[in-house]
């Protein structure tokens, strides 16, 4: 029988294959059936195999059903010319994926159901998925928000990040202090969910140098970037699904190669180390998030990151647009624009001069019309410290095409600021890209090459303009914007809290999963006794799901009566973990002196990781856990009183804390946070905040009221006011209860067997430099929490308080957020 050429056009063929794909079922026994296929005939493991291969058998069956739709999405994004929007970030902390692309899917029942007849556990499965290594906090949670809102609201967004072999670390507790050890979480792959596209790979460059030279047709000057060392970067996709709509949006992830992986020369002449170098060289790129870079090798890696990055994007979609409209960009802008999450994509300002100018010929003007059209940049610090600067020698040695166009970005800059304000030499230093003291400031490039330059908190937006970013405010008003945070609620409540997700539902109706202005329903009902007893019984089987995460992580033992009083958050002094122990340590110096009349049972949680050279950081988190030692074996404490610091958080573990919290410690020094989303988080399952006027604390308390908010603390400008004449030590001899924990922490009573350990500690609260003002905040705080401990023995008060923080959450989900970017900054049109 010989082959006969198909008779089928191909429209014929395409629809062949699109009734073939509709056949793939969401049904539990076609889960089943696919589930099965993969765990035997794809990984060749049965039902009685490790945990991990029926997890990869049932990500198949999910990716196999979100490849359609991905396909899909992609056709529409690229048959006809669509505006894009394409979001730059060094973090995308998107932790498990495989309950959210389920939820997202609208098949968790049915994947429950299919596991049920095989006889597994679906939690048991999902359990043994490993959080992505690709953030270290809330910077990379929100890229992870954002990017499955855009998603949701079918917006044209494409995801642009870096494919980390190993996360920032896996912390250990040891004798109470952090260790560090590598989080190697691409250790066994991530096969599930991500796809190599190793045809779309690009070509970095780094180190050489330049020469200018004019061209013999053209008679134009030509910069050309010679001697340099190359390095690939490969692309893998990861899908990012909407909610139930069809729509799979891409997040690229790149991952560093060498361009040459072996020299075979080398190894044939005995050098068997350097034939690898080049490999090892390059793939360092993207090992490890955020390496260290309290060394000069941590920072050069650090730099080499942030241009892989952005390099490897720009080129991605500079390319595509060359492919698919050739060289003519005389509407490049109106069809893309970039998003710059914080500072560290900060270079795409010059990569994108260099592409325009040295690929593609365009002289100066032109190409800075383009750059300034396209580049938005979003702000999260308020920390002056915080803001790269690259000292100009090594960005020399790395990049010295991008120094080039970056001194004459800065010189055209400059004369700007000149003609606004003649002969002001202080403006001028202050506002030069590259300062006094040679560094490159990469917040000033991005502000100056961007059309729109946001804050992510209404607090955060107005110091910026006010503060770190006036003299650039006082030039362009009309470029400055706030957009407040969110974070979204398929995550962070249907998916992480079950038992409220069916209670809303059940009451009022599944729209908010899409539309969280929803929630506000739920008042309705804030006096219906049925359903806050169900609110408190949902609360506490959440209660119990955290204790038993903090006996089997710290072996504490939680009573679930008791008020769980939870911070977490990366270990920082500004946020101020150790206002909370100097709280933990003033109720047990009141029990030990048997002030406990009208007590209330609490129960404390703090997790975060401190950055490895962040040596006070690293000290607090030893303090805790002394404190915790002490207080949980104190025969006469009990259960009044009980601390545990849960290592190594995580997303997947913030996802059983949220929703077991009641009270949420929201406690940094006003006007430090630029906005916060742990907030939002426990807000959004029933937590009531304690806080300071700080980042979004403030839309916080505006939304819920005064009377179910726990305010505290100086405010923004009694901090500024204070700092010329802050006096610790006054502090401590004018109250008593304080006086008690100074007392305690300096007799070495936490410390008995290792004398002088905290005094680091003690001298930094006790200095009038201490930018964090901890003890200044001390007996508001305190006040604060006595308030606390008496509401939440009323149990009825309690309840409507956290009915009405959930209640009003509606403002705070990141649909909000993305559709506000979307309407002021991108102006994408969504997709049908």
């Amino acid at each position: 029988m010989t082959k006969q050429e198909s008779t089928l056009t191909k429209e014929d063929q395409q629809k062949h294959i699109a009734e073939l794909l509709k056949k793939m079922g969401m049904s539990a026994i076609d889960i089943e059936q696919d589930f099965v296929n993969y765990l035997y005939n794809n990984l060749g493991r049965n039902l009685s195999s490790d945990c991990f291969y029926k997890y990869r058998a049932l990500s198949y069956t999910m990716r196999d059903r979100l490849m359609t739709h991905w396909k899909q999405t992609w056709l529409a994004y690229n048959q006809q010319k669509t505006r894009k929007a394409y979001y730059l970030s060094m973090e995308f902390l998107i932790g498990r994926s495989l309950s959210n692309n389920m939820l997202n899917l609208g098949v968790e029942t049915a994947a429950d159901e299919a596991m049920y007849q095989l006889g597994l556990s679906l939690e048991d499965i999902e359990d043994s998925e490993r959080d992505a290594g690709l953030g270290n906090g809330g910077l990379g949670r929100l890229a992870a928000c954002f990017m499955d809102s855009c998603a949701t609201l079918k917006l044209p967004v494409v995801g642009y990040g870096l494919r980390y072999e190993y996360g920032m670390f896996k912390q250990l507790i040891q004798n109470g202090y952090q260790v560090e050890e590598p989080d190697h979480w691409l250790g066994f792959g991530n096969y599930s969910w991500e796809i190599q596209r190793s045809e779309y790979t690009r070509t970095i460059k780094f180190g050489g140098s330049t020469r200018s030279y004019k061209d013999p047709h053209t008679g134009e000057l030509t910069v050309h970037w010679e001697g340099a060392d190359e390095v690939l970067a490969v692309p893998f996709d990861v899908p990012i699904p909407g909610y139930q709509n069809a729509i799979v949006n891409t997040l690229r992830l790149w991952s560093a190669e060498a361009a040459e992986g072996f020299n075979l020369s080398e190894f044939n002449q005995g050098s068997y180390f350097e034939a690898v170098a080049a490999k090892s060289e390059a793939e360092n790129i993207t090992m490890v998030l955020y390496p260290n870079d309290s060394s000069e090798n941590g920072k050069e890696l650090r730099l080499r990151q942030q241009y892989f990055l952005v390099s490897a994007s720009l080129q991605d979609v500079v390319d595509q647009w060359v492919q698919r409209y050739g060289t003519d960009f005389s509407d490049f802008a109106d069809y893309n624009v970039f998003q710059l999450n914080d500072t560290h994509p900060s270079l795409a300002v010059a990569e994108l001069m260099r592409l325009l100018i040295d690929e593609h010929k365009l002289d100066w003007d032109a190409a800075w019309d383009i750059v300034r059209k396209v580049m938005a940049y979003t702000n999260h610090t308020l920390l002056p410290e915080a803001l790269e600067r690259w000292q100009v020698p090594l960005f020399e040695r790395l990049l010295p095409r991008l120094l080039d166009i970056i001194y004459e970005i800065n010189a055209r800059f400059l004369k700007q600021v000149a003609m606004k304000w003649p002969g002001d030499k202080d403006r001028l230093s202050r506002m030069s890209i590259v300062d006094p003291h040679n560094n490159v400031c990469m917040a000033y490039l991005a502000i100056v090459g961007s059309f729109s330059i946001n804050g992510v908190a209404a607090l955060h937006s107005q110091l910026l303009k006010e503060g770190l970013f006036n003299d650039f405010y006082q030039l362009w008003p009309e470029r400055f914007n706030n957009k407040t945070n969110g974070v979204t609620q398929r995550r962070w409540l249907a998916s992480s809290n079950p038992g409220l997700r069916h209670l809303l539902n059940d009451k009022i109706g599944e729209d908010w999963i899409t539309d969280l202005s929803q929630l506000h329903k739920i008042e309705n009902y804030v006096n219906d006794k049925a359903f806050r007893r169900e609110w408190m019984a949902v609360k506490r089987q959440n209660k119990q799901r955290l204790a038993d995460l903090v006996k089997k992580e710290t072996g504490v033992q939680f009573e679930v009566e008791a008020l769980f009083d939870v911070q977490v958050k990366r270990i920082h002094e500004y946020k101020r973990q150790l206002l909370n122990i100097l709280h933990v340590i003033h109720l047990y110096a009141r029990i030990k002196r048997g002030d406990t009349d009208n007590w209330t049972n609490r129960c404390v949680v703090i997790g975060g990781k401190a950055a490895p050279g962040y040596f006070m950081a690293k000290k607090i988190i030893k303090l805790i856990n002394n404190v915790a030692e002490v207080v949980n074996n104190d025969p006469d404490v009990g259960n009044r009183l009980k601390l545990a610091f849960v290592p190594n958080y995580r997303v997947s573990a913030m996802e059983i804390i949220a929703p077991g919290a009641d009270l949420s410690e929201q406690i940094s020094t006003a006007g430090k946070e630029a906005s916060g989303t742990g907030n939002m988080k426990f807000m959004m399952n029933g937590a009531i905040t304690i806080g300071t006027l700080d980042g979004a604390n403030v839309e916080i308390l505006e939304a819920v009221g005064e009377d179910n908010f726990f305010l505290f603390g100086l405010k923004t400008e009694e901090v500024a006011a204070l700092k010329s004449h802050y006096h610790p030590q006054s502090i401590i001899e004018q109250d008593s209860d304080l006086q008690h924990v100074i007392s305690l922490l300096e007799s070495g009573h936490f410390n008995q067997f290792d004398d002088g350990l905290f005094d680091d500690v003690i001298a930094s609260m006790k200095s009038s430099q201490d930018p964090w003002m901890t003890l200044a905040d001390f007996r508001s705080y305190i006040d604060a929490q006595h308030e606390v401990a008496l509401a939440f023995q009323n149990h009825g008060r309690w309840n409507t308080m956290s009915i009405i923080n959930s209640a009003r959450s509606g403002v705070f989900s990141t649909d909000r957020t993305m559709a506000e970017y979307n309407n002021d900054i991108w102006k994408l049109e969504p997709i049908r």
